[in-house]
């Protein structure tokens, strides 16, 4: 009789709902809900672009209607039944915290705070909180500098305790109102077995691990001492209304509850998984592996690397953590990534692209990207004289500040759009290279990159420029849902399908047939374009360069907030 599982693959922009048989990964039924607030589901604030928020209703919604939907498909196949469901998985973004009450339930549920963006759930790519973010990264550096080297040595305004600071500052009535605060990845799971107190809710280690200087090494979170004197708030919280104990993926988080099972047409009682960040996820699916790179390419990237507990294993600077059992069990799991890529193609195509180049593409059928990725591809590496610089929304990795902004060189008044955009994909190629030279410069070989995600799968001219500039053939996920795959096989383990992880990746993990191959003589200009590209990345975002010119886009920033007063 066979078995299935289900991965819940919450995204930037929507929920992705993919019915899986265990035995083999193989996809019975896939769909995909737009979350319905915001700008495809994403709130932000006119007078201050580092805000970014999220609807929780919109999470909630997204459950019924994707879940529905694919068990809806499933029941059309023959042989087909919801009682072979065993499990379900989730992942989310992150870091993604919201302000909960008591019960769990968030404080945007209120009529008091229906309004007040501080309620709602704030995204993995708000960084409202860059100011907080330096000041946990000062206090741990001259108290703690061992909670800093777990994340490569800089906390994040992206990530979990800079919000919740940010908070306090801003909207101590938000804070106040709060019994406390729970990560997305955490709150999911909670919600489908009906375990929401967030004292007894199973937190995941992915987002602990990565987001919140959680580690066993030091019993946990940061300790309530440290938080203090950060703000008597924060350490009041931390000590009281947090939590102790963080989990892998492969653990049951509970049951599904008996009101979910009758809302979703499921067994009640089935495992749902402890969650985790998709990126993380994404990687499971892809079929990671010691050697192999994991490239989830989307609105931004996260490039994922294992490594086993027998080997030795460095603190690498710059990298957005490496945590124990974030992505599998049992491995060290390593997390770098860019704050933008497909965000930056978007912001082009929206914000500067003529328009008549809007109406060619409607003219040929298709949309400005596709028209605009056509004549990019006549181009040649070096043609158009562009250099460009990819920090649109900040760097994550290596240098974890989120104030650096985006620079073109080269334009002059016969530059193109098609050059632009070319610049461009290139520049998140040589963003992409700095990140595996840091994995490899700190002993952690790459052997094969295995990428995954939207833009991965739909676009062979990105895909041929990585593997020019990485000199590497550049490998792709067989599933278009890699990250819900990801989820769906945790939730074979947990559900008891398989004992291990690995197990279970190597009976429903595939590649495409394509591979993208280097070219050898695009990838000699490509070397020299990307020392180009390092005496930029160094100039402009390493406080040390010689000559350096780091302060130049902050100092914009400033002349720019202050102006907006």
């Amino acid at each position: 009789m066979r078995k299935y599982s289900i991965g819940l693959d919450f995204g930037t922009n929507s929920v992705r709902a993919l019915l899986v048989d265990v035995s083999d990964g193989s996809e019975i039924a896939t769909h995909v809900h737009g979350y319905g607030s915001g700008d495809a589901g994403i709130i932000t604030d006119p007078k201050d672009a580092n805000l970014a928020r999220q609807n929780p209703a919109d999470w909630i919604k997204g459950i019924e209607v994707s879940a529905r939907n694919v068990l809806a498909q499933a029941k059309k196949k023959k042989g087909f039944r919801p009682d072979d469901v065993i499990g379900i998985g989730v992942d989310t973004t992150g870091s993604t915290p919201v302000p909960v009450d008591k019960s769990g339930t968030p404080l945007s549920f209120n009529k008091e705070f229906r309004s007040n963006k501080n309620a709602l759930a704030w995204l993995w790519k708000d960084h409202t909180g860059i100011a907080e973010a330096e000041e946990i990264t000062a206090l741990a550096a001259k108290e703690h500098p061992e909670y800093l080297a777990k994340c490569g040595g800089t906390y994040s305004s992206e990530w979990f305790f800079s919000k919740i600071l940010h908070c306090i500052r801003v909207d101590p009535k938000v804070f106040d109102a709060a019994f406390s605060w729970v990560e997305f990845a955490d709150y999911i799971p909670g919600k489908l077995t009906g375990i929401t107190d967030p004292l007894k809710m199973k937190r995941s280690v992915c987002a602990a691990g990565h987001k919140a200087m959680y580690n066993e090494g030091w019993q946990g979170l940061p300790s309530a001492d440290f938080l203090a004197k950060l703000d008597p708030k924060l350490g009041e919280l931390r000590k009281n209304r947090l939590y102790a104990k963080a989990r892998t993926s492969d653990i049951s988080a509970g049951k599904l509850s008996l009101e979910w099972a009758k809302k979703l047409g499921l067994p009640e009682g089935i495992a749902v998984t402890v969650g985790a960040f998709d990126a993380h996820m994404g990687a499971v699916g892809a079929g990671i592996r010691p050697g192999v790179l994991s490239k989830i390419i989307g609105t931004s990237t996260c490039d994922m690397m294992v490594v086993p507990h027998s080997e030795k294993l460095a603190d690498i600077p710059g990298l957005c953590g490496i945590v124990d059992g974030s992505i599998l069990p049992g491995y060290f799991g390593l997390e770098a990534g860019q704050s933008a890529v497909g965000d930056i193609f978007n912001w082009f195509v929206s914000k500067s692209v003529p328009d008549a180049y809007q109406k060619e593409a409607s003219k040929k059928g298709l949309d400005v990207h596709a028209l605009l990725t056509k004549k990019a591809a006549k181009l040649r590496p070096g043609e158009s004289g562009l250099l460009a610089l990819d920090w649109n929304n900040g760097n994550r990795t290596i240098l974890v500040d989120a104030r650096l902004t985006g620079l073109m060189l080269g334009q002059t008044l016969h530059t193109s759009a098609e050059e632009m955009y070319r610049a461009l994909i290139e520049a998140t190629g040589f963003g992409a290279k700095v990140i595996i030279n840091r994995f490899e410069e700190y002993g952690v070989k790459v052997n094969e990159v295995v990428n995954c995600g939207g833009i991965a799968e739909k676009n062979p001219l990105l895909m041929q420029i990585y593997a020019d500039i990485f000199g590497r053939p550049m490998k792709i996920s067989r599933s278009a849902q890699t990250c819900a795959l990801g989820a769906a096989i945790f939730a074979a383990v947990a559900g008891g399908a398989y004992g291990r992880t690995e197990d279970a990746q190597k009976a429903m993990c595939g590649l495409k047939k394509t591979v993208y191959t280097p070219d050898a003589g695009n990838r000699m200009v490509y070397e020299k374009l990307f020392g180009l590209y390092r005496q930029l990345h160094d100039a402009f975002g390493v406080k040390e360069y010689s000559g350096g010119l780091s302060h130049v886009m902050k100092e914009l920033l400033s002349i720019k907030t202050e102006v907006k007063r």
